[in-house]
């Protein structure tokens, strides 16, 4: 459910704001249970080293994350949504769950309810 969730996300995401694939960083750092940082960043999105530095340079330069230093090693920053980036995540969260709520219309709650239980179980047996 989560690789779907963030697949739909990051195209939601680039729809909803005309916006490349910069917006991936987003998404790594609002699924992130950690502080995130460039190598989270190329892990998270299967990309190199290079690639996602230059994903993290133009999420910040369009004003959608920032870097804040790391408290344990100052050679390290974290990568923090900005304002700006909050916003545009919200906007492709509401934009999700509307594309959701059109796909599922007039399913009973039940349906929805088994969907989700069933959808669950498949991913985690993908895993």
């Amino acid at each position: 459910m989560v690789a779907i969730r963030r697949r739909q996300r990051r195209r939601v995401l680039a729809r909803a704001q005309g916006a490349g694939p910069e917006y991936d960083v987003l998404d790594v750092i609002d699924g992130a249970r950690e502080p995130v940082t460039v190598t989270a960043v190329a892990e998270a999105l299967s990309v190199d080293q290079p690639r996602a530095s230059r994903l993290v340079a133009a999420a910040v330069a369009a004003g959608l994350v920032g870097r804040e230093a790391d408290q344990a090693d100052g050679r390290r920053s974290h990568l923090v949504l900005t304002d700006k980036g909050a916003a545009a995540l919200e906007q492709a969260h509401r934009a999700r769950r509307a594309a959701f709520a059109t796909a599922m219309e007039g399913w009973s709650e039940a349906e929805r309810a088994e969907f989700a239980r069933l959808l669950t179980r498949f991913v985690e047996a993908m895993l």
